[in-house]
């Protein structure tokens, strides 16, 4: 007789292969279909809330593998709270203004002069086309990633209520007193012809002259020092373009200053230094203290203009020759120093980095005329040459050095007038400074990984005012009017909000196509001809700053809450939106934007080596998909340790599939074991083995969802992966086949296990649905009526913990019996002995073993016996705790339909499986 037909099988309609390729397209767009973020909204009405509010990329080509990590674990993490039963939002949103953009435009058109002959609305409609074609390509690109969001209503911070709310924030902060217009040094891309943030500014090597040069004491300074002869404050730069802008020397305050016997005056802390390398000679002939020289006069050996001796902390007496020289237009602490001593601001450099007509209208170059419209880097040979011997020494030196993030130009200095956030003033009724309230807020907000704190507290506590104009086109207009006649800023509430109604309506570009008469508030006291508008436009971190007040506040999206409960971006969003949002948000509201901050590293090869096309090792989303589908990348984001540089390659998302398979096909095996059953077991009626395997599930699977809870993904798959390798597939679903196929099909023992895998599917399913929405959607759809109940698909389910009672159970002892026991298994069958441990019968007087029910003891081994009695042709022995276990051949024949050796000859049935088939 075939006794297949007896077995009760598994079977499922769930397929072993996934076929993602051209399953999830048709899946996703289901979701679509049936409004799935919608229903999530729904079905959590009134429950707890959760806001991850979203950092906008640029619309601007298509998306990168950083943007698919960056989305991917966005979505995972707001699913993750979603199946915690949290009402959450997620609206995605695209930062659309800023240089990037007008590039792009630049090169449609061929190039800047073909761009600069066009109107400022033209280029801006050009820009606004430009940036709406990405936004819909993107938002595609990351529908396809199984990304769930309101992508019907994103935020695009070129809408026009967008800008009046960017605008707005402007004006709220010009309201408390923190936006003031001065004149400068501000980081200034000559090749882009604007002026930076410090978030825009990146740091590469450079090439540097590295000069010293002597400026001589003037005869009243001398004479106040009571020195004849040669005196000469010896300076160190490595900018020789900016001594014609010279108008100081700093002296360190705390230092003494000796007099060579050859005439140079520098630190006494570094004469020494500054004769080994052959720069100075001489013996000392006179010690100055530095307080002695403030407010002297030395003479600058390029141009004859005084510069005056002033005294500084930051001058340092590490290197250099603690004398340095000051150019007010051309540096940070130049500059600050300057307002101290009310040096001159002399800026002789134009917008494209060339010398202008200054140079000659103040005498600041001899010959002046040949240098007007000359780079000031193609300056610095000639300009050394003219100073003749005042230069000592003259050398150059390759460095870090900053940078324009879009051009990749090394950048200047440079002062002009622009527009402040002053981060060291107090907000209007305020008792503490912007950056004092910054602070305390970064102190107040949780930090994954824990080391962002202090990297956002660093650049908090140092950062400078922030410039938050731009000379460009293509942005939201600081759209103040000026007083021609007094250069006054209008800052009337009713006229700034005229404005923003005006911007609500038509949009910034109003700014530029309606005449000043149809902007300005009727009742503003002022004619349009006596006014001029301001031209400059906001720096883009200015847009993506105030998001949370354009998205969260508003109320023109259903975004979530302000605070947002996290913010979520690479680790450069320190310097950046982590930074530009906190300003701004304590600026106005006087707390931070979020209660938390989650950041990742960046996508790099298999070798640890930054992605680039020269190097052929870029790996594209769009290529992923094609060959593996979202759900491997989705796999790879949650197996990656995100606080470090993500690695991707061939071979790691072969490794990615992989996992998936192994998990896809232990849900398939739970599933087509579970396919009849109708009713759970409860837990106190339950077999051993198990309560055994539901009690290491509810530990893993708890430990797992505290991993998930707290974003570290990488520590729960790990824990959730060596689960189901070992306990899950290595041993249980392993030893309860007997009990599947062969016990009948009602018969408790049975029943016990199928219960026991329904319980875990259930909890495992929604473990993984964050991650894996796709498949754990496929299984809803196949689970049995014991699983999916009347829930229509994944979104309708909410996690719960396995909610089980202690089980008692030697895990220890028991594993290390099975291995050991398996040890000589493997040996026995390469030696060709056996060819299943069903052949064998062990013998052992355990009191463990002996406790435990005589079937779940054989189950464990998988033996066909275990006996207390004489051993028969022993074939080995292993002992654990004191306990001997001696492996023998089974006596009995082999049962034809379960195989084990059970039947008292080849032709029968055992004792167990005669009553199933003749029942």
């Amino acid at each position: 007789m075939d006794y297949k037909d007896t077995l009760l099988l598994p079977t499922t309609k769930f397929e072993m292969r996934g076929n993602l390729i051209n399953n999830e397209p048709k899946r996703y767009a289901s979701w679509d279909d049936k409004k799935i973020y919608e229903k999530m909204k729904k079905n959590r009405k009134d429950a707890q809330s959760f806001t991850l509010h979203d950092g906008p990329p640029y619309a601007n080509g298509h998306t990168h593998i950083g943007h698919a990590l960056n989305k991917i674990l966005k979505d995972i993490i707001i699913k993750h709270n979603y199946f915690n039963g949290k009402s959450v939002r997620f609206t995605p949103g695209w930062d659309c203004h800023g240089l990037p953009i007008e590039q792009q435009v630049e090169k449609k058109l061929g190039g800047k002069q073909k761009k600069e002959l066009l109107e400022t609305a033209k280029i801006r409609e050009l820009c606004r086309a430009h940036a709406a074609e990405f936004v819909d390509i993107q938002r595609e690109e990351f529908k396809k990633l199984g990304v769930i969001a309101d992508w019907e209503n994103p935020y695009v911070t070129m809408d026009y209520k967008f800008e009046a709310n960017i605008y707005r924030t402007l004006c709220n902060v010009a309201k408390k007193g923190l936006l003031v217009e001065r004149s400068k040094p501000v980081f200034w891309s000559w090749a882009e012809r604007t002026a930076l943030a410090e978030a825009e500014v990146e740091y590469e090597d450079k090439e540097s002259h590295s000069i010293c040069l002597a400026f001589e004491l003037s005869n009243d300074a001398k004479s106040k020092l009571n020195i004849s002869g040669k005196a000469a404050l010896v300076i160190w730069t490595t900018t020789p373009w900016t001594i014609p802008a010279n108008t100081g020397i700093s002296l360190n305050p705390h230092e003494d200053y000796v007099l060579t016997t050859t005439g140079y005056i520098v630190a006494k802390e570094l004469l020494e230094s500054l004769k080994e390398q052959n720069i100075l000679s001489g013996d000392v002939s006179k010690t100055i203290k530095a307080k002695e020289f403030e407010n002297l006069l030395a003479i600058n050996p390029l141009n004859d203009r005084s510069s005056r001796i002033v005294l500084g902390e930051h001058v340092l007496v590490d290197n250099g020759t603690g004398c340095v020289h000051t150019a007010p237009g051309h540096g940070e602490d130049d500059y600050r120093i300057g307002l101290v001593y009310d040096l001159e601001v002399i800026m002789p450099v134009d917008e494209t980095g060339c010398f202008d007509e200054s140079v000659v209208g103040l005498g600041l170059i001899p010959n002046g005329e040949n240098f007007i419209g000359r780079h000031i880097f193609k300056s610095n040979d000639e300009l050394i040459e003219m100073m003749g011997e005042s230069v000592l020494r003259v050398s150059k030196f390759t460095h870090s050095y900053p940078h324009c993030w879009r051009s990749h130009t090394p950048l200047i200095f440079r002062a002009t007038k622009q527009w402040f956030i002053s981060v060291d003033a107090k907000p209007n009724g305020e008792d503490k400074t912007l950056r004092e309230i910054a602070l305390s807020e970064v102190e107040k907000t949780l930090f994954f990984p824990e080391t962002g704190k202090n990297r956002l507290k660093a650049m908090v506590e140092n950062r400078p005012d922030w410039c938050i104009s731009r000379q460009r086109d293509w942005g939201v207009p600081i759209a103040f009017f000026r007083v021609k006649a007094t250069g006054e800023v209008l800052l009337d509430e009713k006229v700034l909000n005229f404005t923003a109604m005006i911007f609500e309506m038509h949009g910034s570009d109003a700014w530029y196509s309606m005449a000043t008469e149809e902007l300005l508030y009727a009742g503003s006291g002022y004619k349009a001809d006596e006014l001029e508008k301001v031209t400059d436009i906001l720096d883009v971190w200015f847009d993506s700053g105030s998001t949370w007040y354009s998205v969260l506040k508003s109320r023109n999206y259903d975004a979530g809450e302000y605070q947002a409960d996290l913010y979520v971006e690479g680790s450069d969003q320190h310097r950046g939106w982590f930074q530009s949002s906190m300003f701004l948000s304590a600026a106005v509201e006087h707390k931070a934007p979020y209660k938390g901050v989650l950041t990742h590293g960046f996508t790099v090869d298999e070798k640890g080596e930054k992605m680039s096309k020269s190097k052929g090792n870029v790996v594209a989303p769009e290529s992923v998909l094609k060959e593996y589908g979202s759900e491997i990348l989705r796999l790879w984001v949650a197996s990656s340790d995100y606080q470090g540089d993500l690695k991707i390659s061939q071979n790691i998302l072969k490794q990615s599939a992989e996992n998936y398979r192994k998990l896809r096909n232990t849900f398939r095996i739970m599933l087509a074991n579970i396919n009849d059953l109708e009713t759970i077991t409860p837990y106190e009626q339950m077999g051993e083995l198990d309560k055994w395997i539901l009690s290491e599930a509810k530990t893993v699977f708890g430990k797992v969802h505290k991993s998930f809870s707290e974003y570290n993904f990488v520590h729960g798959m790990s824990m959730l992966n060596n689960f189901i390798v070992n306990e899950l597939s290595g041993i249980y679903i392993d030893i309860t086949k007997d009990s599947l196929y062969c016990d009948a099909i009602n018969d408790p023992r049975r029943n016990s296990s199928q219960s026991a895998m329904a319980i875990m599917t259930k909890s495992l399913l929604l473990l993984i649905a964050p991650i894996l929405t796709y498949t754990a959607d496929e299984i809803i759809e196949f689970a049995p009526s014991i699983i999916k109940g009347d829930k229509e698909d994944i979104f309708d389910f909410v996690y719960e913990e396995i909610a089980i009672e202690d089980f008692d159970f030697n895990a220890a002892y028991m594993n290390s019996a099975r291995e050991k026991f398996y040890e000589i298994v493997d040996t026995l069958k390469k030696e060709k002995i056996i060819k299943s441990t069903l052949e064998l019968v062990l013998v052992t007087e355990s009191a463990i073993i002996s406790k435990m029910d005589k079937t779940s003891a054989e189950d464990w081994f998988i033996v066909s016996h275990i006996s207390h009695s004489e051993v028969v042709g022993e074939l080995g022995k292993f002992e654990v705790d004191g306990d001997m276990f001696v492996i023998q051949k089974a006596t009995k024949a082999k049962c034809p339909r379960c195989w084990k050796y059970q039947s008292h000859d080849e032709e029968s049935t055992c004792e167990r499986c005669s009553k199933v088939v003749n029942a």
